[in-house]
């Protein structure tokens, strides 16, 4: 291949990047949105801090966003909203720690009330509510024209950005979609940040994607509830239902699920139990020929991440999962 086809190859595959068509609005074919009606939702958020932003971001006597109050964000998305203003953020914290399993995590709500009228919002994660990472995002809604306050966006030209999809429907994140990072525990997320897009195109005063993208969005919104407005935060995968057998033949519970520096294993009857423990990589890390209930192990030394448990006693197997905290 000589340089000029590679450079047209080069050019080819840029310019089908700007035309790239993600997820379309909820109710068309391909779209990832989530109802909140979903059974995949096993919680909920169950506390929201608030961090209000300017009607206007570059009108500050206008003053804050105080439409909604922060409990309004908790719970099953509902249509009762807190709204962010320009630049606010929510920070959601959960009952059990979200963990990354197969598909997405966790889906955050807004409430347009029409697919085509959307406010944004950036979203990230943290696993000590110290060190956040952000969803990688991208918009390319044309940033040569600034979308008006009451003007459209084109939801298949938005990706993994809160607000894409209208009221009622969530947008799903996945965090494997994170770059791995020793400050961050994929399989023990306690905090979820919520962060409203300004849509201003001002380098100074407006968003960016992951690509450094000026994100236009609808802007300006200088009223009470501007800005993006939060519904709720739905989990698809916690510490919950880690306990849930993927075959159960035996009588018995392992305890406390998440566990930190010991387990206990606690059974119907007096049989004597085998069990093998693999971590991620589905390497044996605790093997043993002779638990009985009321048996206890130490796992102070084990890493955090989840672990796959094969219980066996006569001709009966249960394999589940726990997490270390």
């Amino acid at each position: 291949m000589n340089k000029l086809h590679l450079i047209i190859l080069l050019l080819l595959g840029f310019g089908n990047q700007l035309q790239a068509q993600f997820s379309p609005p909820a109710g068309q074919a391909g779209t990832d949105a989530i109802h909140a009606d979903s059974s995949c939702f096993i919680n909920w958020a169950t506390s929201c801090t608030v961090e209000r932003g300017l009607m206007q971001i570059d009108n500050p006597e206008l003053g804050y966003s105080d439409y909604g109050s922060e409990n309004d964000a908790l719970g099953k998305a509902d249509n009762i909203v807190v709204s962010l203003g320009d630049g606010g953020e929510a920070v959601m914290q959960f009952a059990f720690p979200l963990w990354n399993g197969t598909g997405p995590d966790f889906a955050v709500f807004e409430n347009a009330f029409a697919d085509e009228f959307l406010e944004l919002a950036r979203v990230a994660v943290s696993s000590d509510g110290l060190n956040y990472f952000e969803i990688p995002s991208i918009s390319l809604t044309p940033a040569d024209a600034q979308v008006a306050g009451f003007g459209t966006l084109d939801a298949t030209k938005i990706h993994q950005l809160a607000g894409k999809y209208r009221v009622f429907y969530g947008v799903p994140f996945d965090l494997d979609s994170i770059p791995d990072n020793l400050l961050l525990d994929k399989m023990s997320i306690t905090h979820i940040l919520v962060k409203d897009v300004v849509g201003k195109l001002d380098v100074e005063l407006g968003s960016f994607d992951s690509r450094n993208q000026l994100i236009n969005d609808p802007w300006p919104t200088p009223f009470p509830s501007s800005g993006f407005d939060l519904d709720a935060v739905g989990v698809i995968h916690d510490a919950s239902n880690l306990a849930v057998d993927e075959k159960n033949d035996l009588n018995f519970r392992f305890f406390p699920n998440p566990f930190v520096d010991k387990i206990n294993l606690k059974a119907a009857d007096k049989k004597q139990f085998s069990l093998s423990v693999y971590d991620s990589f589905g390497k044996i890390i605790f093997e043993s020929e002779s638990l009985h209930s009321g048996d206890q192990f130490v796992t102070s030394e084990w890493e955090k991440g989840i672990y796959l448990f094969q219980l066996k006693s006569a001709n009966k197997t249960s394999i589940f999962k726990m997490l270390k905290q």
